[in-house]
């Protein structure tokens, strides 16, 4: 966005420093047409004018004006030693040179020039403007409140008599409006971008803020919590506000109607299999008894397992600041005073969770790194705004086409079966859902050195 308003406020302004120079060069054309035209008709008078009367006119003009132009006369051309030479100087002297060689009758010899009246010679004899008068000049070449450049305008109106006229043009200051970008129109320029890059940074903002916090909202409905939106702000977002609340409300009375249908199955189940467990005791044939009691034992641990999934991965409980170290330090000590062969490295690291739940995903890959690898070692590390926890086992590994089933509900692989009959194969996807919950990842991996490596990485 910064990029785009700099880009367009420098296309602005080269097209509107584009636009000054061409009004400034239409101008200064159209002034300098009108200054030659007063000049030839100056030079047709004086050169018309017998040459007796010609001091008693210059001495008029001096004393009390009426011309635009200092007017004298020189036995020949004033030398002007400092010219000065930009754009619309050349632009001035070129039209004024055109209208007088259509104006003035050939063969007519001038010389066209702009000089600095601070140093500006008016006669053959190197008399300076400075020298002269105060009202022969005041009012035509002392311009207040800075000086201006002169237009010095020689002709020759017959053998050794050389008419001298000098005048500013119309604007004094013409030779500033070549340039646009002049120290104030700068600092205007400047002032009119920070505005506008402030003003646009603010609307950003209000614009964008809303949905940082619908942003912030999906995440902590993700891992668990009911977060409230405000429905204020852009038209569009209070849309998208109402329509998060709504989703997040279908979602949550989605989960609340689940609980209710696997506590309504759980009931209802439980019943009827006892039923025909009593039933099954009065068969005769022992045979198709203990294939019944086999088939009901099975739908019964499915049924728990459910259940047992749905509660553990909807642990309602308030998140806290939780020490790893000690609860990890609990666990393992648990273990071993279990007989089983665990370590842990303290780290002085904490996180944000639900105590019980992160308890019970750490539990259940401690148990299955210890039940399968025979020694589980944990560490924690902490890296950008993560907490990574480590547990490496010392079992044989698994094979890597085997590891993203290992998530699935009831899979077991043949190394689990035979390791551990009673399990059911539901604890790594409760482990998964509880870190998933708490806006959390949980990786499985092959250790170099052998031994599944589970990675738990929660936000710090």
């Amino acid at each position: 966005m910064v990029a785009g308003v700099l880009g367009t406020q420098m296309l602005v302004s080269l097209l509107w420093a584009t636009q000054l120079r061409n009004n400034a060069q239409t101008e200064t054309r159209s002034a300098a047409q009108h200054i030659a035209f007063s000049a030839a008709s100056a030079l047709r008078f004086f050169k018309s004018l017998p040459p007796k009367y010609r001091p008693l006119m210059l001495e008029q003009l001096h004393e009390m004006g009426g011309t635009r132009f200092f007017i004298n006369v020189n036995r020949e051309p004033v030398f002007l030693p400092f010219k000065l030479d930009e754009p619309l100087i050349r632009l001035v002297t070129d039209e004024v040179g055109t209208v007088l060689r259509r104006e003035l009758p050939p063969p007519s010899r001038f010389e066209i020039a702009f000089a600095p009246v601070e140093s500006l010679p008016v006669s053959d004899d190197r008399v300076l403007v400075q020298d002269l008068p105060d009202n022969w000049v005041q009012h035509i070449l002392l311009i207040k409140p800075r000086p201006a450049p002169v237009l010095v305008i020689q002709t020759e109106i017959e053998p050794g008599n050389w008419l001298y006229l000098a005048t500013v043009m119309p604007d004094p200051y013409f030779l500033e409006n070549n340039n646009p970008f002049t120290l104030d129109r700068i600092v205007l320029q400047l002032i009119t971008l920070a505005a506008v890059m402030l003003l646009s940074l603010l609307v950003v903002r209000w614009l964008t803020r809303p949905l940082d916090d619908l942003a912030d909202a999906a995440e902590a409905f993700g891992k668990g919590d009911q977060p409230v939106l405000p429905p204020t702000g852009s038209r569009e977002y209070v849309r998208t506000a109402r329509a998060f609340s709504a989703m997040q409300e279908r979602i949550q009375r989605y989960i609340e109607d689940r609980e209710k249908l696997f506590a309504s199955i759980s009931h209802d189940l439980r019943t009827p299999i006892t039923r025909l467990k009593l039933r099954a005791e009065m068969l005769d044939d022992p045979l198709a008894r203990c294939e019944f009691h086999e088939d009901l034992d099975e739908l019964d641990v499915m049924v728990k397992g459910a259940l047992q999934t749905v509660k553990d991965s909807d642990i309602h409980e308030n998140r806290t600041r939780v020490s790893l170290d000690a609860l990890l330090g609990r666990l393992v000590r648990d273990a071993q005073l279990a007989g089983q062969h665990a370590s842990f490295e303290p780290s002085g690291l904490s996180v944000m969770a639900k105590p019980l739940a992160l308890k019970r995903a750490i539990s259940n890959l401690l148990n299955n790194g210890l039940t399968y690898g025979q020694q589980v070692d944990i560490r924690c590390d902490e890296g950008v705004s993560k907490i990574v926890i480590s547990l490496r086992d010392h079992g044989p590994g698994i094979a890597e086409e085997e590891l993203a089933r290992l998530y699935e509900p009831y899979v077991r692989l043949d190394h689990g079966r035979n390791s551990n009959r009673h399990g059911l194969g539901l604890g790594l996807g409760i482990a998964r859902n509880i870190i998933q919950a708490h806006g959390g990842t949980l990786t499985l991996a092959n250790h170099p050195d052998g031994g599944l490596l589970a990675q738990i990485t929660l936000p710090a």
